[in-house]
């Protein structure tokens, strides 16, 4: 917060000497963007949201237009009753993806990937918040408090795979976090990211029905319960769903080059229920987060979330050198990021496949055609090559003017 202090003076000092009306909308954007990190940062510190009570959303974003988002059978709407489909981008691991967690960053997904919702998630193990709960705290505030902001939604994901062995731990996190951002319609929470090989009925059920009892003494808002064997195994859940099903969804996860119909035929059978689902990450390349980037079976996936009308959120936001990530190492930490393919793209092939389909999606456009966005090799028709090769012989053919 001090270096940002001195360089928000410094701007100041520049914004009163620059003549150029350009320069000075610019510099207040930047003292616009800079004070907001510095009141998140301050606000982290003292264990509170930056964003005052009052605050309403930006006109015509995503929280304006839907406001709150609950459960009603196995579809979330919003306060109109309308049923409503959240698209969006998950961050990468909080402790070893931070650099990308920023005010910056939030408004560049907003601005030009044209994200309805952010998935926050807070590394709990191998460094994460067991380690240094008020640095990891902070870093999620930092971005929960932008995403309000912005005017669009924002999970709040305790990313473990153990957390029935955490639950003191998670149960203060999320009492705070509910304290500090249960009024804000934008927020949801996220309780378990994936569990593995637990009971769902002796561990996961338990440890989750206690959480949610937590949140809901501070708010009602939407509550996403993750599911067995890396929240694949939504069938098994909703057979024996939780007692409180008062704005709960269960967490299915996939990565299109390992999981195909056999996991849709899960997702079904849960739909089938009567429970709701949110795909709160996916992954266009294998289960480990690299390997093959699918993007076939990436768009059978997309495909059946619109049939479905099923909100989700792309694994990630980082340039760590797997296949899943969106950037290319080095890109940028706070957003601007090139689009175009080539050697020049700071977006790998998944994250401009990603960006391409989010902001196909906002626009009206037809998901089923987007591409990596990479440009396509010109293939003419066979009716095309029949016309060049009939014009060549015509041109060959015909009789020469003397001259």
């Amino acid at each position: 917060p001090c270096c940002a202090a001195w360089t928000i003076a410094l701007e100041l000092i520049c914004f009163w000497w620059t003549p150029r009306l350009s320069h000075r909308i610019a510099m207040a954007r930047r003292v616009s963007l800079l004070l907001a990190s510095v009141l998140s940062a301050v606000a982290a510190i003292g264990g509170g949201s930056s964003v005052p009570t009052s605050f309403k959303p930006p006109a015509g974003s995503p929280v304006a237009q839907h406001g709150q988002i609950r459960v009603q059978g196995s579809q979330l709407v919003d306060e109109h009753g309308v049923p409503v489909r959240l698209r969006g981008m998950s961050m990468f691991w909080s402790q070893w993806g931070g650099k990308y967690w920023n005010d910056d960053v939030v408004q560049w997904l907003v601005r030009d990937w044209k994200i309805s919702v952010l998935r926050a998630p807070m590394g709990v193990e191998d460094g994460g918040y067991l380690e240094g709960p008020e640095s990891e705290r902070q870093t999620v505030t930092v971005v929960v408090d932008a995403a309000i902001r912005a005017g669009i939604y924002v999970i709040i994901d305790w990313h473990d795979h153990h957390a029935e062995k955490h639950e003191g731990d998670a149960r203060k996190f999320f009492d705070k976090m509910a304290k500090n951002y249960g009024r804000f319609p934008n927020v949801f929470f996220e309780i378990f990211n994936e569990p593995v090989l637990q009971s769902w009925l002796h561990d996961i059920r338990p440890y989750e029905q206690d959480i949610v009892k937590v949140i809901r003494k501070r708010t009602n808002n939407l509550i996403i319960c993750g599911t067995r064997l890396w929240s694949q195994e939504v069938d098994v859940a909703s057979e024996h769903p939780l007692e409180s099903s008062l704005n709960v969804a269960y967490t299915l996860h996939f990565y299109a080059a390992s999981h195909r119909e056999g996991l849709r035929q899960k997702a079904r059978a849960a739909l089938g229920a009567g429970v709701a689902l949110f795909v709160t990450e996916w992954g266009t390349c294998s289960a480990d987060g690299d390997g093959d980037v699918d993007l076939h079976e990436a768009r059978l996936w997309l495909n059946f979330l619109a049939e479905h009308n099923i909100s989700d959120a792309n694994w990630a936001v980082g340039d760590k050198d797997e296949a899943c990530s969106a950037l290319v190492a080095g890109a940028s930490e706070e957003g601007g990021w090139a689009s175009q393919a080539g050697r020049h793209s700071v977006l790998t092939r998944s994250g401009r496949f990603a960006r391409e389909s989010l902001r196909a999606f906002a626009e009206g456009r037809d998901e089923k055609v987007i591409t990596d966005g990479a440009s396509q090799p010109c293939r003419p028709s066979l009716l095309w090559v029949f016309i060049a090769a009939a014009m060549l012989a015509w041109t060959v053919g015909r009789p020469r003017l003397s001259h």
